[in-house]
């Protein structure tokens, strides 16, 4: 099959000429392997290129002003004010090509409103200036996106990743950076892998749970838009790829974030994002779909390899790398549950959210808290300061049997957990260790010791998160006789890093 079709001249000539798109200085392009972008002035115009591929055909001009109309009709409502139209192409009777003419249709653009590319979050986080704050707003804008996307009921959940598998064989065929054996072997781990899921994944089916999505949702494709951060440029070419389950769309994502080496950041994104949603049966799911979006890199790389060549070798090189990725993903990895007890302003949670990404199969563990419980009881956010009847010892009850009880739902798939919450009496922390021996899995319980001045000090000064503690509820904790503590005890003055590595080695 061939994969250029059309060497589209005399589009890219008016493309790069500045005059013809209203600005002076020379025009800047841009390409990927199924599209170029031409910038100039405060303007953008995406042009699809002319390939034919197993997943994607923009082999005619009809076909890529259809692409075009549908771009600008998904993407407008994410990304609002940044798509501005179509313009068609055409030749005109002078044999020149011009926008929006009454001669034949040669081409088509979308037209974009230009923003700088360090408003991207790939370059964001190529300069190291990702945050949690920014990532967490990030997760939740998915969260939203998701709810709102439309639900479709096109085949079971299991068939439509049975399908993506396809499209990755087939991809991976148009390249000669994998042989055959190589690739065998990967899709066998695959399909063994989506076996183990099927009934996880037609259950999210009929549940609602495969959406027609963004398809593409990676740091590259996410932008800062008056300081918020707005998907962009999703997948308009090919419902197959975009109607998928939500977390295989959230996986690209959380795969992006690891293999840039943010493993912590794929962490948070992937617990804020189930701590907003009803997807927490789909939690086990997650290396396997990362595994896939790794898979769907290695060959979209390896394509364009096919395309334009790799004289310095570094495509080949992202390509392999993803596709090691991918295999290290299908990777089985023994579940065990953490539980992380201390007082308030003992650093419980900056400990559990640190380590969270170094155990468990990726994107790391499930961070079950109480805080957030609490919240999620009362049908508050989490930043949301509850009464104080929300503390009395009936609601605490409540809490820690909820937080026992999800504890073992993940466990008994498998997947690791981290416990958070203060965990200063002894029925509480017998029963988060029940919940590990119920599932015959490993329990660490981690006591963080502290003076109660760096506790004090450490409270006083905390703003926002989902903790309501105060001055006056930790000197009752302190009053209170938390009973023979047999977990391990650490000194919780010192830097989380370092409670992390003395954690591990218990681990």
């Amino acid at each position: 099959m061939s994969l250029i079709i059309s060497d589209q001249k005399e589009a890219i000539a008016l493309l790069s000429d500045a005059v013809e798109l209203g600005g002076a200085a020379p025009v800047e392009t841009i390409e990927t392997h199924i599209s170029r972008i031409f910038l100039a002035g405060d303007r953008a115009f995406k042009m699809k290129r002319a390939v034919k591929l197993p997943y994607v055909d923009f082999s005619t001009a009809e076909l890529r002003l259809a692409a075009c109309r549908k771009e600008v009709e998904l993407n407008g409502p994410t990304a609002p004010g940044l798509y501005l139209g179509v313009r068609r192409i055409t030749r005109e009777a002078n044999g020149r090509p011009a926008f929006d003419g009454d001669g034949e249709l040669i081409d088509a653009v979308v037209e974009m409103k230009r923003f700088e590319q360090s408003l991207l979050l790939d370059r964001i986080a190529e300069a190291g200036t990702l945050t949690p704050d920014l990532m967490t707003r990030t997760a939740r804008m998915i969260a939203c996106f998701h709810a709102q996307a439309a639900i479709m009921h096109s085949g079971g959940g299991a068939a439509n990743l049975s399908g993506v598998l396809d499209i990755n064989k087939d991809g991976f065929a148009t390249s000669s950076v994998f042989d055959d054996k190589e690739v065998g072997t990967l899709d066998a781990a695959f399909r063994s892998a989506l076996s183990r899921h099927t009934d996880t994944l037609n259950a999210r089916e009929l549940a609602g749970k495969v959406r027609r999505c963004h398809g593409d949702l990676h740091l590259r494709n996410i932008c800062l838009l008056d300081g918020q951060p707005c998907l962009f440029d999703c997948i308009e070419f090919n419902d197959q790829i975009a109607t998928v389950d939500v977390l295989y769309d959230l996986a690209f994502l959380l795969m992006d974030l690891w293999h840039r080496g943010f493993p912590d950041l794929a962490n948070l994104v992937t617990n804020r994002y189930l701590d907003d949603t009803d997807n927490e049966d789909g939690f086990a799911l997650l290396p396997f779909l990362m595994a896939i979006r790794a898979a769907v890199r290695a060959h979209v790389t390896a394509t364009q390899i096919a395309e334009g060549g790799d004289l310095s070798g570094s495509l080949q090189a992202e390509a392999r790398a993803y596709f090691t990725l991918a295999a290290d993903l299908l990777k089985e990895h023994p579940p065990r549950l953490i539980a992380i007890g201390g007082l308030s302003g003992s650093g419980k949670t900056t400990v559990a959210e640190a380590l969270a990404a170094r155990v468990g199969a990726p994107p790391g563990a499930r961070i079950v808290e109480s805080d957030r419980i609490r919240k999620a009881l009362h049908g508050v956010p989490a930043e949301t300061r509850l009464p104080d009847k929300a503390y009395r010892p009936e609601v605490s009850e409540r809490v820690y049997r909820e937080m026992a009880w999800r504890a073992g739902l993940i466990l008994a798939e498998d997947r690791t957990v981290v416990a958070d919450a203060v965990f200063d009496r002894a029925p509480d922390r017998a029963r988060i260790e029940k919940a590990a021996i119920e599932r015959r899995t490993p329990f660490l319980g981690v006591w963080l010791d502290v003076s109660p001045e760096v506790m004090w000090h450490r409270v006083d000064r905390r703003r926002g998160g989902p903790s309501d503690a105060t001055v006056d509820i930790l000197s009752r904790q302190l009053k209170r006789d938390a009973g023979i503590i047999t977990w391990h005890r650490l000194d919780a003055a010192r830097q989380p890093s370092e409670i992390v590595s003395d954690i591990l080695l218990f681990h």
